[in-house]
């Protein structure tokens, strides 16, 4: 850690270098800064180190810009991807934004004002496993203003959802929750991810389904002769013919229980009307 901010002090003393030229060259007035870093680097923050994770600390980027068009002190809590960085310095230069940028200019941003392009309000997040990297599996994410939705491709994972207003260090998941609000919520974020993610004709370039629950996870628990499940979440494990072993096939919403108790209960009467009219021992 002490490596890690001693690097970023020499990018310091290259910032303010570059500074002090252009105002001896009196080229300060017109021209605009911008210094990020990479990705934010984890530090045991989630039990976890590396940089590649959809958390805030590892999915945050700093941005500080200065010159023309940016107030002095000012902090934008908007959200911003580097993708809006060249829309931005075009923006800056009165050159108009090429149609094939994804990206969009926050130069008004800096001053107060209202962009004239709408700006999206939530940021997509992908990561693809490496091989040099295998104990990050494939990740994505969306993160709005307030919540941010968490899932992982292609193993057994749980999904994340965490209200970054009232838990801004995202260690209550919420993805479980029952309150129809945050229902909501998660739907919303899970059918905008799924759309954001496919390319600019609107498909999905990879395999990735549309997300309408947690899916059909549940496992058996201990049988009690010694035979010892695997470590899956404990909400997954269920002992045989569970009431709500269906719950996986119906989407999410305030209404869920309801209609999985009813469900169990049709299931149950048909399969004590055939126990009762078709599997009679015979005599």
């Amino acid at each position: 850690m002490q490596s890690y901010y001693e690097t970023l002090m020499s990018v310091d003393d290259s910032v303010g270098r570059v500074r002090q030229y252009l105002k001896q060259h009196g080229l300060d007035k017109n021209t605009v800064i911008m210094v990020m870093g990479d990705n934010g680097f984890m530090f045991g923050e989630h039990g976890l180190i590396d940089k590649r994770n959809a958390y805030e600390e590892s999915i945050r980027v700093p941005l500080l810009a200065a010159g023309p068009g940016f107030d002095k002190g000012r902090v934008v809590s908007d959200i911003v991807a580097n993708i809006d960085i060249a829309p931005t310095i075009l923006d800056a230069a009165g050159i108009e934004k090429p149609k094939d940028y994804d990206g969009s200019s926050f130069l008004a941003l800096g001053s107060g004002k209202t962009p004239k392009e709408a700006r999206s309000s939530t940021f997509v997040y992908e990561y693809f496993w490496e091989y040099n990297f295998p104990y990050t599996p494939t990740t994505f994410a969306i993160r709005g203003e307030q919540y941010k939705y968490i899932t992982y491709y292609g193993i057994w994972d749980t999904e994340e959802l965490y209200d970054l207003k009232n838990d801004p260090k995202e260690m209550k998941n919420l993805i479980n929750s029952t309150d129809p609000e945050v229902i909501k919520v998660k739907q919303s974020l899970r059918n905008e991810l799924f759309k954001k993610l496919a390319d600019h004709k609107g498909a999905n370039v990879i395999p990735y389904n549309a997300k309408l629950s947690e899916g059909i996870v549940q496992r058996y628990s201990d049988n009690g002769n010694g035979v010892k499940s695997a470590d899956f979440p404990a909400n997954w494990m269920r002992p045989y013919g569970p009431k709500d072993k269906y719950v996986g096939f119906l989407p999410d919403n305030p209404g869920k229980a309801e209609k999985v108790e009813k469900m169990s209960e049709a299931m149950e009467k048909t399969q004590q009307y055939i126990k009762e009219n078709y599997m009679q021992e015979s005599k």
